[in-house]
């Protein structure tokens, strides 16, 4: 578990850098099935204040800040961006503020913005996020009761298990924080500007990320791919492994 810039990461492989971003629920254990796997230097980060990753500001400006420090410390210039749920609104953030840094975007499982244009769906959304919690639940019980519900019908319990075990983790605090930046993040009018080379991938049971959604928002970008992935739900990547590396690598190997 090495730090950098005050961010715990995972990294395995070589070749071009490719920096995974992961969701709400996540840390850099969630790309575990990609590190090794891709033919690229895989690096997933644990974002600001998750795992052993220094509290920063959770903001998505704050966000792509600590990203480019993180890049900066490693000694990249560039990377391949990876980002699933609101790591690919991080992903689309950093690379609207800083195109010249990214190779290309993986977005997984994500969309251009948050929900419905109307303030009330963000504090209706935060309320019912939040009940649990405020019911007195614990980080831990809550993890437990989630993990199945953001997996496809077909998840086996090692993936539940997979998703499970961050999420219990992440301090309560930080839990608040993030899903209120989660709330405030509208890029959609933009999706045009991301002229890097995309890959986006999508599943069909995923709820939080509905697949019409990323379907058009690939058919913005001006030099993207678009996969859907029959039975995943929202974990992508740690549902469907052996399809989601088989895309990226192809990816990867078509802009090599």
């Amino acid at each position: 578990m090495p730090i950098l810039a005050g961010i715990d990461y995972e990294e395995a492989g070589s070749g071009p850098a490719a920096i995974c971003l992961h969701g709400i629920g996540g840390d850099a254990t969630s790309f575990a099935p990609q590190l090794g796997a891709l033919p690229a230097r895989v690096i997933s980060w644990s974002m600001p204040g998750y795992r052993q990753s220094l509290p920063g500001k959770l903001t998505f400006g704050g966000l792509s800040g600590a990203l480019e420090r993180f890049m900066d410390a490693l000694g990249l210039d560039d990377a391949h961006i990876v980002g699933h749920s609101i790591g690919g609104m991080i992903a689309q953030d950093f690379a609207l503020r800083h195109p010249a840094r990214v190779r290309s975007l993986a977005l997984i499982g994500t969309t251009p913005a948050f929900g419905g244009r109307d303030p009330s769906f963000a504090e209706a959304f935060l309320k019912d996020r939040l009940a649990p919690l405020d019911a007195g639940m614990s980080m831990a019980e809550m993890a437990r009761a989630a993990a199945p519900l953001v997996c496809g019908p077909d998840a086996p319990p090692e993936v539940h298990e997979a998703v499970e075990r961050p999420m219990a983790n992440v301090p309560e605090p930080v839990w608040r924080d993030i899903l209120a930046c989660l709330t405030t993040f509208n890029r959609r009018e933009e999706t045009g500007k991301l002229t890097m080379p995309a890959c986006l991938i999508a599943g069909t049971e995923d709820r939080n990320a509905p697949a019409k959604t990323m379907e058009k928002m690939a058919a913005a970008m001006p030099d993207a791919e678009y996969h859907l992935i029959e039975g995943a739900g929202h974990m992508i990547n740690q549902e469907a492994p052996e399809k989601v590396n088989a895309i990226l690598s192809a990816f990867y190997g078509r802009l090599a």
